[in-house]
């Protein structure tokens, strides 16, 4: 359910921009925050975890967590923000959909792509997030100078 407040935006063309989420989860020392890329696709929030990354394990043990997605540029005011609250669960690598969710922030080239990201899929998963609440806010402001 997307619950809009105030002035909103629509919410799949932002999802398609290669923004940074962020994503919240719990643990027995308290929560915690995880900055991830994501791929948007069949109602899911899609995130790769590694071996050395601790959020897969937090998940399998309390899959309830939250997602947060901004999209801000000082110059223009413009601030889009997406909070996502639901369940994720931890998957085994697919890489053809890993492949699509790097290729938005490395380009379609793997050829091109830092060494670290060819590799994944040994040791890897896939976080599948489902959004059971969505809050949509279109924050921006009025951007005025001194001239």
């Amino acid at each position: 359910m997307i619950r809009d407040t105030r002035r909103s935006f629509e919410l799949d063309p932002f999802l398609q921009k290669p923004l940074f989420a962020h994503l919240s989860t719990q643990s027995m020392e308290g929560p915690r925050h995880s900055p991830v890329w994501f791929l948007w696709e069949d109602g899911s929030l899609w995130i790769i975890g590694t071996s050395a990354d601790t959020f897969p394990d937090r998940i399998r043990s309390q899959p309830s967590c939250a997602l947060g997605i901004v999209d801000y540029d000082p110059g223009s005011g413009l601030v889009l923000h997406a909070g996502f609250r639901g369940r994720a669960e931890v998957l085994p690598y697919d890489r053809e959909r890993g492949r699509r969710l790097l290729a938005r922030y490395l380009g379609p080239d793997q050829e091109l792509w830092d060494p670290r990201f060819r590799g994944f899929g040994d040791g890897s998963v896939l976080i599948r997030f489902t959004p059971d609440t969505v809050v949509v806010r279109d924050q921006s402001y009025e951007v005025r100078s001194r001239e």
